[in-house]
């Protein structure tokens, strides 16, 4: 770490994030007594903060973001030489750096077309809720309006993300929340709804039929799904279920939207999750690892089906997609994500994250293997879960206070990790590894070291 970056020199950062900066999931009290973390550098994996404490970052920013690593100097160059030439216009115009990504991304995308730009997982999928809603009324007189969500899901923080989202814990005390959005069954078969059924997949994909029935499938336009759950405990798809899903949505002409926010861009080992699922949505959505977090940028893509579906009716002054995003509007953005998708393919980053995911995997299951405290792991590429129960056979969690001793346990041997976060009440058991896509070998056991000897610490299994 730079030797001017030490706590004296920093001091006077710490006391004014203390009087003045109001953080994300934080309950401020504690800063009354002690220090709040401030991060000053980072490179490859690890970070320092301003007490000078390295750590390996086992989740890419603390919210699967970072998905090239820190300290990338290229992305840096372009997005300044892009921001002295032209650093902003209004997404009613085009910009250079917008169009060639859109060109480059849509390559990654067979059926996907249309690139929307915006600045946040959150935003994204407003855009697209409300390209369902206008389609409601543009195409089916007001009907078709309801939108569908799985139990677990999250699709971001604004209160209609809020609405759509299937964590009750982050839901709680922001309602009430707009008509229109109906969940349907959450598809981890560690805790089934059903007992131990031997078609668990199809069960929990039927029961998205079951909803919309019960709707009535004149009343439901779309459904909105992650390809893998992300903080609502790290959900693989159970077999059978993905094929089902989307002869659901054909037969009921639903719009099939994919939240890539978290698995996008190369997290689970190919450029998006829904394609190791074989499936073909008319939305994607993403953020987080677009661009890695060097600049703020989302997308809502759409096919040109979708697309054309606004462009029918010149003479109607109603019939375009009536919607702006200020922030869209940035350079650095896309520009940043251009250099982002070059360093992925560049260094086979695809590739790399099959590897040590698999060898993440394989480590996670020796963990299991024992620690009794392991009840369930789970996880694709380079995204993976381990769920903490206080007894394997009733399944009963561990206490989320207890989670969260064993994450500052392995804080303490210099790793960072996540877990389910005042996300699902009595369900926050999780262990969420997502570590950036370049990880080495040896990193990744250190991650599964330091998780072995925090379990042992406070666990003491």
């Amino acid at each position: 770490m730079d030797d001017a970056l030490n706590r004296n020199d920093l001091q006077g950062v710490i006391e004014a994030d203390r009087a003045h900066v109001w953080h994300h999931l934080s309950q401020h009290k504690q800063y009354e007594t002690v220090d709040p973390r401030v991060i000053v550098e980072g490179k490859g994996l690890r970070v320092w903060d301003a007490t000078g404490r390295e750590t390996l970052d086992a989740v890419s920013g603390g919210v699967w973001t970072v998905n090239v690593g820190y300290g990338r100097e290229s992305i840096a160059n372009v997005v300044r030489d892009q921001l002295l030439k032209m650093n902003y216009f209004a997404g009613s115009a085009g910009s250079v750096p917008g169009a060639l990504y859109a060109e480059a991304l849509t390559a990654t995308m067979p059926g996907m077309t249309r690139v929307y730009y915006s600045n946040s997982g959150s935003e994204a999928n407003e855009k697209a809720y409300k390209m369902v809603r206008q389609i409601a009324h543009q195409r089916h007189g007001g009907n078709k309006w309801k939108i569908l969500y799985r139990e677990r899901d999250y699709h971001g923080t604004t209160i209609a993300a809020l609405a759509s989202g299937g964590q009750e814990e982050r839901k709680a005390m922001y309602g009430p929340f707009p008509a229109g959005f109906v969940p349907v069954p959450h598809c981890l078969e560690y805790r089934s709804q059903w007992g131990d059924v031997s078609d668990y997949g199809l069960r929990a994909a039927n029961a998205i039929e079951e909803v919309i029935l019960r709707e009535g499938p004149d009343s439901v336009g779309a459904i909105i799904l992650e390809p893998v759950t992300a903080g609502g405990g790290v959900i693989t798809p159970p077999e059978g279920y993905w094929p089902r899903v989307q002869e659901i949505c054909r037969k009921y002409d639903l719009l099939l939207i994919i939240d890539e926010v978290v698995c996008g861009v190369g997290r689970t080992g190919v450029w998006f999750g829904y394609q190791n699922y074989d499936i073909q949505p008319d939305i994607v959505t993403m953020a987080k690892g677009v661009a890695s977090g060097y600049a703020a940028i989302s997308c809502t893509v759409t096919t040109e089906r979708v697309f054309e579906m606004f462009k029918d009716d010149a003479q109607d002054p109603m019939s375009y997609f009536r919607d702006i995003s200020t922030f869209g509007g940035c350079t650095a953005g896309p520009a940043a994500a251009l250099e982002n998708m070059r360093i992925i393919e560049a260094e086979n980053l695809l590739g790399n994250t099959l590897a040590m995911g698999d060898r993440l995997m394989d480590n996670l299951h020796r963990l299991m293997e024992k620690h009794p405290v392991i009840g369930d792991v789970r996880g694709k590429g380079l995204f993976c879960g381990a769920e903490l129960v206080a007894d394997r056979t009733s399944k009963e969690p561990l206490p989320e206070k207890t989670v969260s001793a064993v994450l500052g346990a392995v804080m303490k041997r210099g790793v960072q990790i996540g877990m389910t976060n005042r996300s699902l009440p009595g369900l926050n058991n999780t262990l969420c590894l997502s570590p950036a896509l370049m990880v080495t070998a040896d990193q990744i056991d250190q991650i599964t070291d330091a998780i072995d000897g925090a379990l042992s610490e406070v666990v003491g299994s």
